[in-house]
């Protein structure tokens, strides 16, 4: 199952903390595209160029996980989300799902307490239309496999033990 890891590229911590959970999806049987593992791909970053790739990588994908961290949602993130939502409500035999990985504790401080948990209301609905909330990568990495076709990957419940991470 191939998984399209969004998030901010935007500075080397952010990058390497996705490398990171790239490693992690790896390691748990996934196939994983990150996008700022291609941007050598692209001869020149315009617009168009970067849309093409990320939209292509969006399509051949069979789940989303998106990191959320941050006072806000990245907005190039909650675009892929919201793509994301789509294909899975016009193509669900091929894209499963969405999970969303919040590890911030900003958020975490509204966790249950407001509508969204502190997220963007319309991120957040699109994400539960097809997913869920997950509150660590372990977390996040068991939701992936429930939307895993059955008999793909191991047992789920393995993650939430830290069984198969790093």
């Amino acid at each position: 199952m191939l998984i399209y890891l969004a998030g901010p590229i935007f500075s080397a911590a952010e990058r390497d903390w996705l490398s990171g959970l790239a490693s992690a999806v790896r390691a748990a049987g996934f196939d994983c595209f990150a996008p700022h593992e291609h941007l050598a791909d692209v001869s020149a970053p315009t617009p168009a160029a970067i849309y093409a790739l990320d939209v292509e990588a969006l399509r051949s994908a069979n789940a989303l996980l998106a990191w959320l961290d941050g006072p806000a949602i990245d907005d190039g993130t909650a675009a892929e989300i919201g793509a994301f939502a789509e294909l899975v409500r016009l193509e669900p035999a091929s894209h499963f799902g969405i999970v969303g990985l919040v590890t911030d504790l900003r958020l975490e401080r509204r966790r249950g307490r407001t509508t969204g948990d502190g997220m963007n209301l319309f991120v957040a609905g699109a994400i539960e239309s097809c997913g869920s909330v997950s509150w660590s990568t372990e977390q996040a990495l068991a939701a992936l496999a429930e939307l895993s076709p059955p008999g793909t990957l191991p047992d789920s419940s393995k993650f939430l033990h830290g069984e198969s991470i790093r």
